[in-house]
């Protein structure tokens, strides 16, 4: 069955279709009720959430009361920014193939189907766990259960993705050019809406000729399968008995690059500066351990800590597009993309990353 057109085409004979195809629910139940609304406004800007209330009759077995519902934006800036980037495929794909080969949790999918330029991914609903927030910023153990999990993700895929051709690479595919494009044209949009001290504009010109070169760094081996996108609104933590510590959402931006890439974003724009200053050290000497812990070797202290400056510079690329492309309309918007901008500016001065462009 095609996606239907969305938000609309949640009615109750196309969720009986989607819950019975993965089996939940018995052919002798049926949805007949069916209530949504929005899910987090402002903070994801190349899909739309919707939470689904489900009502049924006869024998509902194991289906849920609410799921969430991913799908494209409507805003025509994200829409086009997601098709770019190929988004609904590679989260389509990483839910169908390469979720089951790693212990990092997400969320469980009912429905995940991708059609034409279209997508729709059907999952739990985690509205019991606490939803990160950029703005306020990750706290030590917050940060400390992110790496963990970054640690089990990379572990998994560490030196391990030849194979995945559909997955683009951080140099040389389609997601490097139109980063290297989205830099460049959104740099100057960035320098507009947002207070981009001077300790980091002054290198604008110098930093936007060095992308390729920058780009190529991070595909250096070893690599393996980065998030592409590890923020704080992309991590759900656990607040009852029961629950996982930490599940981690949104897997648009799969990308086979240097691991460090997920790790130096959070910590330089998602963690508290006061907390990564103080321990910095340590959190990256926890994630050279969780890897070391799960066979990864050839890797030591000297390489993760040179690893962690060159991609907190790289990361300006990943900044540049975010807030100099998408959507700031909101407030939603401008109050994480501003904490983004200050921590990693806090970030880059504290490591001195732009003595590391080169000439």
């Amino acid at each position: 069955m095609n996606i239907p057109e969305l938000p609309a085409g949640f009615t109750p004979a196309y969720l009986t279709h989607i819950l019975r195809g993965n089996g939940c629910l018995p052919t002798t139940g049926t949805v007949t009720q069916v209530e949504h609304g929005t899910v987090g406004e402002g903070t994801g800007m190349s899909s739309e959430l919707a939470r689904l209330r489900l009502a049924y009759s006869g024998d509902s077995g194991g289906a849920p009361d609410t799921v969430i519902a991913k799908f494209l934006p409507n805003n025509p800036a994200n829409r086009a920014s997601a098709l770019a980037f190929n988004l609904p495929e590679r989260e389509v794909r990483y839910c169908a193939e390469l979720d089951v080969l790693t212990e990092a949790v997400t969320p469980r999918t009912f429905h995940c189907q991708l059609d034409g330029d279209y997508f729709l991914i059907v999952m739990e609903d985690l509205g019991d766990y606490s939803v990160g927030s950029q703005v306020e910023g990750a706290t030590l153990k917050q940060t400390e259960l992110a790496i963990d999990e970054l640690a089990k993700l990379h572990s998994a895929f560490w030196n391990k993705v030849d194979t995945l051709e559909w997955v683009p690479g951080i140099a040389n595919s389609y997601h490097a050019d139109a980063l290297a494009n989205g830099a460049a044209t959104g740099w100057p949009n960035m320098e507009a809406n947002f207070n981009v001290p001077a300790s980091v504009s002054q290198h604008k010109t110098r930093f936007l000729s060095a992308i390729p070169a920058l780009q190529a760094e991070r595909m250096a081996q070893p690599i393996t399968l980065a998030h592409g996108d590890f923020r704080m609104e992309n991590l759900m933590y656990g607040r009852q008995p029961g629950q996982h510590d930490i599940v981690v959402i949104d897997w648009q931006g799969p990308l086979r690059a240097r691991g460090m890439f997920d790790v130096s974003l959070f910590l330089g724009q998602s963690t508290k500066t006061e907390v990564r200053r103080t321990h910095e050290r340590a959190l990256l000497k926890r994630y050279l351990d969780g890897l070391q812990s799960r066979g990864v070797s050839g890797i030591d202290w000297d390489f993760i800590w040179q690893d962690y400056r060159h991609c907190m510079l790289y990361n300006w690329i990943y900044t540049a597009v975010v807030a100099g492309t998408l959507d700031t309309s909101t407030e939603v918007a401008q109050a994480w993309m501003s904490k983004m901008i200050s921590r990693h500016t806090a970030a880059s001065e504290d490591l001195d990353v732009f003595s590391l462009l080169p000439d």
